[in-house]
């Protein structure tokens, strides 16, 4: 496959995943067939079929792009980051990117919070943030002696805490910065789960 052939399947594939996004929008995730899609994107049926199996596939795929997307930046943490988001010194750099991240991609967001895919989401950036956030960065501060709650109980309630006001910052116009939404997360979760983990009395 060429790099010509390369740029024209990913052109293809961003005009659907748009016509997915505006039909959401207009219609529902339920009440939409590929028909729509195609015609939304300006394709025929049998174009689509060469990439997606179907509708759920195509919500699977886009599902993964965005699991994908986050977990790339979560790699970027680091313990001195993490240090600097305990202490409150600053908000930390990685959650401002994944703030910029939902701000440049807010309709994709939007419409996916509003599907069942919502759900799926949750669950997979749930595990990417205790795979590559708690358990490769918080050993350091997290000891499992002083652990009050059960981590998968801990790593639950602050995937679906953060998710939470990711969603309440994009159902709402997105008024404030990604810098003051990774603040007021940063401050949310500093005065409140990190006890539970015993980081703070």
């Amino acid at each position: 496959m060429n790099s010509s052939e390369d740029r024209r399947i990913a052109r293809t594939k961003a005009a659907i995943r748009e016509a997915l996004v505006a039909l959401i929008e207009e219609k529902g995730f339920d009440a939409l067939t590929v028909k729509d899609i195609a015609a939304k994107a300006n394709i025929n049926r049998g174009t689509f079929y060469l990439h997606y199996k179907d509708k759920f596939d195509l919500l699977d795929q886009t599902l993964e792009d965005i699991a994908r997307d986050v977990e790339s930046i979560s790699l970027e943490i680091t313990s001195f980051s993490v240090a600097d988001f305990i202490n409150g010194q600053k908000p930390s750099a990685v959650i401002v990117k994944v703030f910029e991240y939902f701000n440049a991609n807010a309709s994709l967001m939007q419409a996916i919070l509003a599907t069942k895919g919502n759900y799926a989401l949750q669950n997979r950036i749930k595990k990417i943030m205790w795979q590559n956030i708690f358990e490769k960065n918080y050993a350091t501060f997290i000891k499992k002696e002083n652990l009050r709650v059960p981590s998968k109980y801990f790593a639950s309630y602050i995937a679906a805490a953060h998710f939470g006001v990711v969603q309440e910052w994009l159902e709402n116009g997105r008024r404030e910065t990604p810098e003051e939404m990774a603040r007021i997360l940063s401050n949310l979760t500093i005065r409140g789960p990190l006890t539970a983990v015993g980081i703070l009395p």
